[in-house]
């Protein structure tokens, strides 16, 4: 399994600003674990210990670690990120994340600011936006480090809270900032390219959308690929790169994550959930199942229920792009 994991220097000169940044999501979240806040799209997280391994779906959003340390799989890759790195997802991506790194006394403090495309495509619009370089073989995933601009438009961003008369003029002010720091990021190449139309990764993200709004229909590729107005192996590999996986193999993971939703949340048996997510056969569910989260449907619902998981992340429907 390919690892990236940035080591951020110590005499950083970011280091002020990621401290201000971890004092005030502190304060912000409280005792909480999730802080759905003020400010459209962004939540403030806070772990006080390490978790386990949890499957599911990440939204174009980016991710900001003030303190502890946090692990994400997206299919053989895996991205490790700590204080002043950000992880950026362009496109809705099963994953399989945890935190790795996060005490009483330390817990693992981040921002999650969730990304709209429109945004985005106004930005690229702008004769201002300098042209980088495209990338054409990393996923729609990405870890890097974040610059002392880019901090400081976090730490404006979450002491808005302070003063919530100024969201509704300057939140999204600052929120198209940090989109702009992304998108002169080597690691923004990615978002760019998805975000222009006639791009390939443009095409492959509008497959990837249908699939995740029909998880539970059936799925042949040459439709796929003739919606998405690509020959079948230029999906296929743009697919995989984006994503890591194949479409078949992206639509189980979705089914997977669903059907273990409708178990813990609505109470269904596992034969109900696998019909409702697409499966025809029980049998083929369980064996499916049971690979991917490592125990049977009912058994694995039942640890869950045990131990007091949080909430699964809900399959909402996708973002235009």
């Amino acid at each position: 399994m390919q690892k990236h994991t940035i080591e951020r220097s110590p005499a950083d000169p970011a280091t002020e600003l990621r401290l201000e940044l971890t004092r005030r999501i502190a304060a912000f979240v409280g005792l909480a674990e999730n802080r759905a806040t003020d400010i459209p799209g962004l939540t403030l997280h806070r772990r006080t210990g390490t978790t386990a391994p949890c499957s599911m779906t990440y939204q174009p959003s980016v991710t900001v670690i003030a303190q502890g340390r946090k692990r994400v799989d997206l299919g053989q890759t895996s991205f490790v990120y700590g204080p002043s790195q950000f992880l950026l997802t362009s496109v809705d991506l099963p994953v399989i994340s945890r935190i790795v790194e996060a005490t009483e006394q330390a817990p693992c403090l981040a921002l999650s600011l969730k990304i709209e495309m429109p945004v985005v495509r106004e930005l690229l619009s702008c004769e201002e936006i300098q042209k980088t370089a495209k990338s054409s073989d990393n996923p729609a995933m990405s870890a890097g480090e974040a610059t002392a601009d880019f901090l400081d438009a976090c730490c404006r961003l979450v002491r808005l809270l302070e003063t919530p008369q100024d969201i509704p003029f300057l939140g999204g002010l600052i929120q198209q900032e940090i989109i702009y720091r992304l998108l002169q990021s080597a690691e923004g190449a990615r978002l760019r390219s998805i975000a222009t139309l006639g791009e390939q990764s443009h095409r492959t993200a509008k497959a990837i959308a249908w699939i995740r709004a029909n998880y539970a229909k059936p799925l042949r590729v040459e439709d796929l690929a003739e919606a998405a107005a690509m020959g079948i192996s230029t999906l296929h590999h743009h697919f995989r790169v984006l994503t890591s996986m194949s479409p078949l193999q992206y639509q189980k993971q979705l089914r997977l994550q669903a059907a273990r939703q409708r178990m813990v949340t609505d109470g269904l048996d596992a034969a109900s959930a696998a019909f409702e997510v697409g499966y025809e056969s029980a049998s083929q569910f369980n064996r499916e199942y049971s690979r991917f989260f490592g125990q049977p449907p009912m058994r694995d619902v039942r640890s869950l229920r045990s131990v007091g998981a949080p909430p699964l992340e809900s399959l909402s429907a996708p973002q235009s792009v």
